[in-house]
């Protein structure tokens, strides 16, 4: 192992660490319960994503004060910024410089498990008695070659946020079963009122288009005999993109400034009340209660339909907990990724998050003591989520938003198929690195 160094890389390296917390640890950690670990005299760091929790410092103070509890250790979180945050952990795990913990995106554990950043976990994870009840979206996407690299933490999906009031005014508000319904509540909206952008169709947001694609029974890519090859441009992936993008071509439910829109800008002209519905996050009500308390009051939400089901599978993202490889302390490190993400403190970040906890047990709690729109959230999860290709090419695919550039130009009037073949070619030239 390499000597471990008790300091942090600056920058977004930080939410690495968090991130590699949730990967969990090497053989021979302490097991399930907690406090067998001796960890007197010394310190653990661990590396947090900012922004996902406005509570955090409370946070953070009381699982210091616990974790030292636990196993008479010292915990040094540090916060670090998601900008930045994937170039700073290849540099980390590079140079040694990484943290213990991290808590990793979803998206990019396959890369570092593959660089060797990241501890294989699957016998710790074996060994404390966790493999049963997690959510198996994050167990996919913290899985490479049939080991487990992180321990899921938290997720969030996206499905369809309304305005109760606007939906009503216009006669629609039910659950649209399949792509059928779901163009009709859409028509009748813009038929209402056309000054309402109905239904956004946002260009440079891979994860509003992807429930289509799959809701199509198409795949971004797929795997065969270790190898990954493109089906963005499959007959299932290019209808799925075709429906999808006509809604803002054939149908007029967007506005061409849409065309390179993030999702933060849909949800702009929501809380300006401007659009009765879009797709957008688990997240994000809690985000509009804070700010919006009267609208707040008139949310709804659907899930997001397949061609012919009222539950398309739909991105699951979030973090999970890994642990570097070159900590000197596997056993305390694992130790901070039990507490982080079971029990006691994996309910409370979801809580204070509105994010979803990586444990069916605790989602459970969850969605017990939550409303009507975690309901929903926690269905299109339960019954759709899905993660991107497990590879580490997806990160060079993301970095190079092949996928956002599809869906960009498709809506500039470059035919779907054209735009499609463009993007498999690009993916595979990654696939084959």
């Amino acid at each position: 192992m390499i000597a471990r160094r008790h300091v942090l890389a600056a920058g977004a390296a930080g939410s690495a660490a968090l991130a590699l917390a949730a990967c969990g640890g090497d053989s021979g950690g302490s097991g399930g319960s907690g406090g067998e670990v001796d960890g007197e005299g010394k310190t653990l760091t661990f590396w947090l994503m900012e922004g996902t929790n406005a509570s955090a410092d409370t946070y953070i103070e009381e699982l210091k004060t616990a974790f030292t509890e636990a196993t008479g250790a010292t915990l040094d979180v540090q916060v670090q910024p998601w900008e930045g945050a994937h170039d700073k952990f290849v540099t980390a795990m590079a140079g040694g410089t990484g943290p213990d913990v991290a808590e990793v995106g979803t998206t990019w554990v396959p890369e570092f498990a593959d660089a060797g950043g990241l501890d294989d976990l699957t016998e710790d994870i074996e060994a404390a008695g966790l493999t049963e009840g997690l959510v198996e979206g994050l167990v996919e996407a913290g899985t490479l070659d049939g080991a487990m690299y992180g321990m899921p933490w938290y997720a969030g999906v996206r499905s369809i946020l309304g305005n109760r009031e606007m939906l009503e005014e216009a006669g629609v508000n039910s659950q649209p079963e399949n792509w059928d319904e779901l163009l009709t509540m859409i028509t009748t909206l813009e038929e209402h009122n056309p000054d309402w952008i109905s239904f956004p169709v946002p260009g440079a947001s891979i994860f509003s288009a992807t429930p289509f694609i799959w809701g199509a029974g198409g795949e971004i890519a797929q795997e065969a005999d270790g190898a990954w090859t493109a089906t963005i441009n499959s007959p299932e992936a290019v209808e799925g993109l075709t429906w999808y993008t006509d809604l803002a071509l054939k149908h007029n439910s967007s506005t061409a400034a849409a065309t390179t829109w993030v999702e933060t800008e849909a949800l702009a002209e929501f809380l300006q009340e401007k659009v009765p519905m879009f797709i957008t996050g688990s997240w994000v009500p809690a985000t509009i209660r804070q700010d919006n308390p009267e609208l707040a009051e008139k949310l709804v939400a659907f899930t997001i339909p397949a061609k012919d089901s009222p539950v398309a599978p739909s991105f699951l993202g979030g973090s999970l907990v890994c642990r570097f490889t070159e900590t000197q302390e596997p056993e305390l490190a694992f130790e901070l990724i039990k507490l982080v993400t079971t029990g006691d403190f994996a309910t409370r970040w979801a809580e204070e998050t509105n994010y979803f906890p990586g444990t069916i047990e605790a989602m459970d709690e969850v969605v017990a003591g939550g409303d009507e729109l975690t309901a929903v959230f926690a269905q299109q999860m339960t019954e759709g989520g899905k993660t991107v290709p497990v590879t580490p090419a997806w990160g060079k695919i993301e970095g190079a938003k092949t996928m956002t550039t599809l869906v960009g130009t498709v809506l500039e009037g470059t035919p779907v198929q054209e735009a499609a073949d463009t993007a498999a070619a690009e993916m595979d030239g990654f696939f084959s690195e």
